[in-house]
């Protein structure tokens, strides 16, 4: 039992230092700007096609839902106000960060694992490159610079699928979708859209860095760890998320009607 509590411990305080030093090279050490084009090309490669075709069912479902609703409520007006705050706040980040941490977490991992089985991350050590500095910062910013953009064509995605399923579907009226917007979503919902796709990305980058960077017991570990490191992001994902949302409540002022 020992053990087991000490291995879970340990995990998590792990990741959290490894974070720390991310930050910290990400402001003390050389740039490694052929590294990171590379790695953001790479990881929007793997996420842009999966985050256009999922943003777009999410907007869908999120208009039918909330149409329902608002019609029910006698409040159809506001049907493109409440849709765009739920793609906003909590739609268009969830959906970026499940597919950054799906796709490019994942990808993070079984690359660095199969370096660490070449012995590359030794050589490294050996040559006193920090593999961190090197291999690992890049591939954060990377991620947390994709995380981002994702995020903006989740919400113009969704915004759009709402609009289509409000206005052609359910026979909304167009000008009344286009002129709730203001509302009850205002700029702080995109900022704290925005910074939640970037501790997202971050998370997810920093998960799959710290499983493939600490691969042991041959080959087959590689997929072990591919498989942790999506598991783990989405759990720890789904708490920041949590927290960021209540500390947002908690001292941004809601708009109100």
């Amino acid at each position: 039992m020992g053990v087991s509590v000490a291995s879970i411990v340990r995990g998590p305080g792990q990741i959290a230092a490894m974070s720390w030093d991310v930050l910290k090279l990400t402001f003390t050490t050389k740039f490694q700007l052929r590294e990171y084009v590379e790695q953001a090309w790479f990881v929007t490669s793997v996420t842009l096609l999966p985050t256009i075709l999922v943003s777009i069912p999410f907007g869908a479902v999120i208009a039918l839902q909330v149409g329902n609703l608002t019609g029910q409520l006698g409040a159809q007006s506001f049907a493109g106000a409440t849709a765009v705050l739920a793609t906003v706040r909590e739609a268009a980040p969830i959906a970026a960060a499940l597919i950054i941490a799906g796709a490019a977490g994942s990808a993070i991992c079984s690359d660095l694992g199969a370096r660490k089985m070449r012995e590359e991350i030794d050589a490294m050590e050996v040559l006193g490159v920090d593999p961190l500095a090197r291999l690992v910062v890049p591939r954060v910013l990377a991620t947390v610079t994709v995380a981002v953009l994702m995020n903006g064509i989740v919400i113009v995605a969704g915004i759009a699928g709402g609009y289509y399923f409000t206005v052609m579907v359910q026979g909304g009226s167009a000008g009344a979708f286009l002129s709730s917007f203001t509302a009850l979503a205002s700029t702080a919902d995109l900022w704290v859209s925005m910074i939640k796709a970037a501790s997202f990305g971050f998370v997810a980058a920093v998960v799959g860095a710290y499983k493939g960077l600490n691969v042991y017991g041959g080959p087959s570990a590689v997929g072990r760890a591919v498989n942790e490191t999506v598991i783990m992001a989405f759990m720890i994902l789904f708490a920041l998320n949590s927290i960021i949302t209540a500390l947002y409540f908690q001292f941004v002022p809601q708009a109100g009607l």
